[in-house]
């Protein structure tokens, strides 16, 4: 006979039930997930409207996992929204912050770095200009 207490029904059945809960959510916060990598742009994209983005604010491109920020002296400044802690894509702008969802990372826009942990390295700064009115980012083709 073992020395050991042998679990009860409860505990097994708690347990088991418990497994697929914790799998699923290590798998939403690995940075393998499919919801975390996000695609960069590769080529130049024309992303709105130069007017759209005001002078010390901000606007998000979620469907191209950028943002914009304009400083105060009028240069644009362009960034990835895919959070350095954990490669998710940051989809929520609060004036000129942006929010990761997966862990509550918080970014200052015009300048890309991180002010909230758990991240604490910056957004990757992609290439940005105003062409005929509209705002440009990613790679010069």
């Amino acid at each position: 006979m073992s020395a050991r207490p042998t679990p009860s029904r409860r505990t097994v059945l708690r347990g088991a039930a418990l497994t697929p809960v914790a799998g699923l959510g290590a798998a939403a916060c690995s940075p393998g997930s499919d919801r975390a990598k996000r695609a960069l742009p590769t080529a130049p994209v024309e992303l709105g409207a130069e007017a759209e983005v005001a002078e010390g604010g901000a606007k998000l491109y979620a469907e191209h996992n950028v943002v914009v920020g304009r400083s105060e002296d009028g240069a644009l400044k362009a960034y990835s929204t895919i959070c350095t802690h954990q490669q998710c894509a940051a989809n929520k702008l609060e004036g000129t912050r942006l929010i990761c969802p997966c862990h509550g990372s918080e970014f200052d826009v015009l300048t890309g770095e991180a002010v909230v942990p758990p991240a604490t390295r910056p957004l990757q700064e992609l290439p940005v200009r105003a062409e005929g009115g509209k705002i440009v980012a990613g790679p010069v083709a």
